[in-house]
């Protein structure tokens, strides 16, 4: 299926992977700046739900990299644009070995990529370790998982059906 903006052989939506499974395709661009020699997202292995997200740093942030006090907050640059196929939104979540050993994470996590969104994609990282922590040029500091969405429509109503939780919030079904 062609898409408007793409050459004859690009194709936007879903690729088949060899077992008639269609799986959803993530078109990339990369930045004017970033460099190509980084590998693009990726997933580690065979099970992995996530794909690594790498810092593509800007040439004047390469050298030094990008550190990160103590609750500092900052987003930091892949080098890339993502197409999303409409239907899929893109999950950006933290990577658990550098939140358990590091305290670095996402501040709100996950975050959301929609499909309509054509910017640059930056993940925004918050340490909350006790020491300053450099992100190194080429870094894997984040996964990204591309899933479904289901768009819900919304109607008000004078009564919601009743359930055995009904109105039981935070906690109230127990710690068993």
């Amino acid at each position: 299926m062609a898409h408007e903006g793409h050459g004859p052989n690009e194709h936007l939506g879903t690729e088949e992977t060899g077992r008639g499974v269609m799986i959803p395709e993530v078109l990339i661009l990369f930045e004017d700046w970033a460099d190509r020699g980084l590998p693009l997202p990726a997933y580690e292995t065979p099970g992995a739900a996530g794909a690594d997200i790498r810092a593509n740093l800007p040439p004047d942030q390469r050298a030094q990299g990008v550190t990160l006090a103590p609750m500092e907050r900052r987003i930091v640059a892949t080098g890339i644009r993502v197409e999303i196929p409409p239907g899929f939104e893109m999950q950006i979540r933290p990577r658990s070995g550098l939140a358990t050993k590091h305290g670095i994470t996402l501040p709100n996590t996950p975050g959301t990529i929609d499909s309509d969104y054509r910017g640059p994609l930056g993940v925004a990282l918050v340490n909350l370790g006790p020491a300053p922590y450099t992100i190194h040029h080429g870094d894997r500091i984040a996964q990204m998982i591309v899933a479904p969405v289901v768009q819900a429509g919304f109607r008000v109503v004078d009564r919601l059906s009743d359930t055995g939780r009904g109105e039981g919030g935070f906690g109230s079904t127990g710690r068993s």
